[in-house]
């Protein structure tokens, strides 16, 4: 069975963690650039994510753990539309492909992986419960690959425990 975590922003990640191997593999959000009233926008590519999501369901079946996302506080309505429209294409995606998905909140999450508070503090977790992983979260901009495999790995604590 494959854990797969998903961060649904579009500087975040997709975590497949391989529970027989004990193998963590992280590939970051598929974006692509487009053109939208004149502007240039990155947008999660749909086609690249089911791509990759169906090559791991190859080697085995997978549950997704998917971060819930909502409106923060000083967020404008337009990011807060993109990451809306984020989240529906990846809710898309595992439909097609007939993904189980659990919905989890930052903070039962976060609760869960004794995450710190900062973004940091997720990067410093995800070290911890993956040594032999560190250098995919060296750099402060990898801050999505460690929630997602901290999603991960709360799905993982959430599956043990519902056999």
């Amino acid at each position: 069975m494959i854990i797969l975590g998903i961060d649904p922003g579009l500087s975040g990640a997709l975590a497949f963690f391989h529970v027989e191997k004990g193998h963590l593999s992280i590939v970051d959000m598929p974006t692509v650039e487009v053109i939208r009233n004149n502007k240039k926008k990155n947008e999660i590519n749909a086609g690249a994510l089911a791509h990759i999501i169906k090559v791991a369901q190859a080697e085995d079946t997978i549950h997704a753990t998917l971060e819930r996302v909502g409106a923060m506080p000083g967020q404008g309505v337009t990011s807060m539309f993109s990451m809306g429209r984020s989240v529906g294409i990846i809710e898309g995606v595992l439909a097609t492909l007939e993904i189980p998905v659990t919905i989890t909140a930052p903070k039962s999450w976060q609760k869960m992986a004794n995450v710190r508070d900062g973004k940091d503090g997720s990067r410093l977790r995800a070290t911890e419960l993956f040594p032999a992983y560190a250098g995919l979260f060296a750099r402060k901009k990898d801050n999505g690959r460690s929630d997602a495999a901290l999603i991960a790995w709360a799905g993982l604590q959430v599956a043990k425990s519902n056999p």
